[in-house]
């Protein structure tokens, strides 16, 4: 008995020591974390961009809307509705924007952008008025794959996410995740692919460059060997039975001939 419970115990914290995460909190130095993450604009974003002014005919010239077809079959009727136009960033960061032309807004926060557009536009105001402009990223977006609930791609509303919140919108890894070597695939600005290892067990995460996540990245969780185990025993079942099954046919087939 004093052998089981020994086993038990020692299993239990094997266990542990694999699936707990940030298992050394205690000694961690949270002073380089102490800061607020901001993205930054990169090539093929697309951004809203809205203007604000106590004159609406002020701010017009920069809203720009195209029309929108929406149809109901039930009823056979075509109705156009106007939206904001967005912005596609190009491979060199720039956008087109009503009256001002050409911006580089790749590499900027959406505050920085935002100081930007408004300075550019100033100038087209009247001396009174104080437009507000307010910069969104539409398209930012993550993906979690492998061992997880839920594989997918995610759409980051508030245009921050750290790889925690990721891995919880995908219903956190399986029990067959390897929590010790997840990899973080990205591209930067210029298009160069990079893959970082995160390890869930060390806290020291918190404080990694790579803890947020930016627009378009990609997580996936491999699984551990007995995932991988469990996989070939059932690649191989699965043939077994199949060339039994042939097996049996053929030789169905053989004795309905002879016979």
């Amino acid at each position: 008995m004093a052998i089981l419970a020994a086993i038990i115990v020692f299993g239990s914290c094997s266990g542990t020591k694999h699936i707990a995460y940030f298992q050394n909190s205690e000694s961690v130095n949270l002073g380089p974390s102490q800061m607020l993450y901001d993205a930054r604009i990169m090539p093929k974003d697309v951004l809203t961009i809205t203007v604000n002014t106590t004159d609406g005919e002020a701010a017009a010239p920069f809203n720009m809307t195209v029309p929108t077809v929406l149809s109901t079959q039930a009823r056979m009727s075509v109705t156009s509705q106007e939206v904001l136009q967005s912005y596609l960033v190009d491979n060199e960061g720039y956008i087109d924007f009503p009256r001002v032309g050409r911006l580089k807004v790749g590499g900027l926060t959406k505050s920085e952008a935002e100081r930007l557009i408004l300075s550019k536009i100033k100038p087209f105001m009247s001396k009174g008025e104080t437009p507000i402009v307010n910069v969104r990223m539409s398209n930012y977006k993550i993906s979690v794959l492998g061992e997880v609930t839920r594989p997918g791609m995610y759409t980051v509303g508030n245009e921050k996410i750290s790889v925690l919140e990721a891995l919880a919108q995908a219903g956190d890894l399986t029990i067959y995740g390897v929590r010790t070597n997840v990899k973080l695939i990205r591209e930067d600005a210029s298009g160069k692919k990079s893959i970082h290892v995160l390890d869930l067990t060390d806290a020291n995460l918190i404080n990694s460059p790579y803890y947020y996540l930016q627009q378009n990245d990609i997580v996936y969780v491999e699984p551990n060997k007995v995932k991988a185990q469990n996989s070939s025993v059932g690649n191989m079942t699965t043939l077994w039975f199949s060339a039994t099954s042939i097996l049996i046919s053929l030789t169905s087939l053989l004795y309905n001939i002879l016979n």
